[in-house]
């Protein structure tokens, strides 16, 4: 389902949970499901397979960065989190509950339509806390939770942040569950873009067509211009890589965002070049905080200036709050970096405009996959470039 260069890092590609169907199996009595609602279960279906794969879950895990920063963020929270309930969703292997029930929590409603919930189960009971921990398995939008919560945790984020549209479950838990003035984990998140320079890249993925052991088999360019830039690339790049400060694509505050607003992101931009460089194409990372609704310091947006952006990075940064962050200049995570890269590149100067616009739109076909549009201009140079990340 997902492009090969991808290598195997994409959570549809080697990680994803098998859902049991959140609903019962249709009986002759029942009435035919609508043809968009069957589509959905079979995207849902599909998605919540991959999440059963061990291969998954270990890769997550494993993510010092990703798991650290949680455990720190529960750790920091407690006192909102001790004695009260907790729900969780897409608990997973349920580590994250875990975190919550040693911290104190009263009880935690761990939620997972996948059959790693099974195995969720017996962590829990391994651990001496299914006194605490309650695993149910189905999709959050299905289930019955006969209380309100007073926190909600999930490790929604997807590649490029948006990736897997799984903030809406979370955003659904929101509204139906969440008490007034209750927290969630993380509590906003931001996505940044800036042009990147990649030459051992595009070398080695076209120019290395030009010679083969001695044969010219230059023909093929053409096909692997258009392979590279079809759809994102998901690889680890680093702060040399970046030609430009970020902008700002679209800031989330998990505690106001809607799903309307998901349905379309659009920003403009206007960057500066700092170096003489080829541009290969655009990279894309993301942030997220672990504050309270009223705790935040980074109402970042996409007009905000490079000194904004530090200055809040720093702010964010401090003994109150937690960060994590996919930037190519901080440790590697296993979301990496998404790379859109051109057919061809686009040579700059030093301080030299860089402008235009990006829209990432779910996919109609499967609004777990995205659609971006891209418009990039500078120095009389212009491309318009779809990407579809399947």
């Amino acid at each position: 389902m997902l492009p090969s260069h991808l290598n195997g890092h994409s959570p549809l590609a080697r990680r994803r949970p098998q859902l049991p169907a959140a609903s019962p199996p249709a009986t002759a009595g029942d009435p035919p499901a609508a043809a968009g609602d069957a589509a959905l279960e079979a995207h849902d279906r599909v998605y919540f397979q991959s999440y059963s794969h061990i291969g998954i879950h270990e890769s997550m895990i494993k993510d010092r960065v990703r798991t650290d920063a949680y455990r720190e963020a529960i750790m920091l929270h407690q006192k909102f989190i001790e004695g009260k309930v907790v729900m969780d969703v897409g608990c997973g292997t349920g580590i994250l509950s875990v975190f919550c029930a040693r911290a104190g929590a009263k009880r935690v409603y761990a939620v997972d339509a996948s059959e790693i919930a099974t195995q969720a189960s017996e962590i829990v009971k391994a651990n001496n806390l299914a006194d605490k921990i309650i695993v149910i398995h189905g999709r959050v939008e299905d289930v019955d939770v006969e209380e309100k919560v007073d926190v909600i945790i999930s490790e929604w984020m997807g590649y490029m942040l948006l990736y897997e549209s799984m903030l809406p479950s979370v955003l659904f838990a929101r509204d139906k569950w969440l008490k007034p003035g209750g927290l969630i984990l993380p509590s906003h998140a931001t996505l940044f873009m800036a042009p990147i320079t990649n030459s051992d890249r595009y070398e080695g993925s076209v120019d290395f067509w030009c010679d083969v052991y001695g044969i010219n088999m230059s023909a093929l360019v053409p096909l692997a211009k258009k392979f590279a830039s079809e759809e994102p690339s998901i690889e680890i790049v680093g702060g040399e890589n970046v030609i430009s400060w970020p902008f700002v694509v679209k800031h989330i505050d998990c505690y106001t965002f809607t799903v309307e607003e998901f349905k379309s992101i659009t920003t403009t931009y206007k960057v500066s070049s700092m170096m003489l460089a080829p541009i290969h194409g655009f990279g894309l990372w993301f942030e997220v905080e672990f504050n309270g609704p009223a705790e935040s310091c980074s109402n970042l947006s996409s007009d905000s200036s490079p000194l904004d952006i530090i200055q809040k990075k720093r702010c964010r940064a401090s003994d109150s709050t937690v960060v994590l962050s996919t930037a190519p200049e901080d440790e590697p995570t296993h979301w990496h970096q998404t790379i859109l890269y051109f057919p061809d590149p686009i040579g700059v100067t030093q301080d030299q405009i860089i402008e235009g616009s990006v829209t990432i739109t779910p996919s109609e076909e499967n609004p777990r996959c995205l659609n971006i549009h891209l418009e990039c201009s500078t120095g009389g140079q212009n491309l318009v470039k779809d990407f579809a990340m399947r």
